[in-house]
């Protein structure tokens, strides 16, 4: 098979999602097989520049969550290769995966979020929790601002200040910054966007019910059976179609491409103002349980053409345009 059709599938990475990244990679990896393309699974690492110029893909798809292959990290030394790849840029990945600066983003856009503050502190005792409960209210929600697959989240309903500060220390365990926001009642939905060749367009947005947990945890995300999805979910038409314009709005606002998936809440099912957009994921699960290719699915694309489509993508658009050195006068 020619390297006009290798790609090369990364995966892993120095993150708690890692084993996530890895099965969501083998699921890739399996469709651009069966698709008709020469695919490479690579680990994350320090050897994956050797690997880069040893296997010389036409293509890169990061299949990687959480630090280092989400936040930019990593899609800035394949900036520095010049190969082309799936997903979006330094600057969008880096802020879609920091939750405060995403946040901060979004209210300028207009796009309705809950009520909240973003915390970086220099040191965890310049941090007052009982300041972040008089401006919130006692029920809170407690997000390290750059972790991903809701790792480290906790819901504190009727906290004091004694029990937020722990759940802070926890969190700032986690990172460097950390976001509380007031807790709102609604249904976790979520809302893929496929944007291919400068067309962004939602997918049927879902609605998660967890039976078994308080919310949409890791366990709930990853476990068969642990989570129920409804796509489309029984939301009257005009939530729908704000749920995708929001998608779709955020997707541009952070600067995403090729795909995203942003998390809502929905408090009425027949009202479009109950809607808050929680946060957008720049590289959605690909795993058996995730959202964004069973939406896909359900829009009538199958696994292997999704991921064609995303490869054909990157290919088309190729290596970012670079500047020619130009000599001292």
């Amino acid at each position: 098979m020619s390297v006009a059709k290798k790609v090369l599938v990364v995966q892993g990475g120095p993150s708690s999602e890692a084993a996530v990244s890895r099965t969501s990679a083998a699921s890739v990896a399996t469709a651009l097989t069966e698709a008709g393309f020469s695919v490479v699974r690579v680990e994350l690492d320090t050897a994956l520049p050797d690997a880069i110029r040893r296997e010389n893909p036409a293509v890169i798809f990061p299949v990687t969550h959480g630090a280092v292959g989400e936040d930019g990290a990593l899609q800035g030394l394949l900036e520095v290769y010049g190969v082309p790849y799936v997903g979006s840029a330094v600057r969008a990945s880096a802020n879609a995966m920091d939750k405060a600066t995403a946040r901060q983003l979004f209210a300028l856009a207009g796009l309705p979020c809950a009520r909240g503050v973003e915390l970086r502190p220099e040191g965890r005792g310049t941090v007052d929790p009982a300041a972040v409960l008089a401006a919130l209210g006692s029920d809170v929600v407690v997000k390290p601002a750059e972790s991903g697959s809701a790792l480290g989240i906790e819901r504190l309903l009727g906290t004091d200040a004694a029990a937020l500060g722990e759940a802070l220390a926890r969190a700032f365990s986690l990172g460097a910054a950390v976001v509380v926001e007031q807790f709102v009642r609604g249904e976790e939905t979520t809302c893929g966007v496929l944007h291919v060749d400068d067309q962004a367009i939602a997918l049927p947005p879902t609605l998660i019910e967890t039976p078994t947990d308080a919310f949409y945890s890791y366990e709930a995300r990853y476990q068969a059976g642990r989570s129920v999805h409804h796509c489309p979910p029984p939301y009257a038409p005009a939530v729908v179609a704000r749920l995708q314009e929001i998608a779709v709005l955020a997707h541009k606002t952070l600067g995403c491409r090729d795909l995203s998936r942003a998390d809502f809440l929905v408090g009425d099912r027949q009202d479009p103002a109950s809607i808050v957009l929680l946060e957008v994921n720049t590289l959605p699960g690909f795993t058996g349980t995730s959202l964004f290719p069973e939406a896909a699915a359900v829009a009538g694309i199958s696994f292997p053409a999704l991921c064609t489509r995303l490869v054909e993508s990157a290919l088309r658009r190729g290596a970012t345009a670079r500047q020619e050195a130009r000599p001292m006068p």
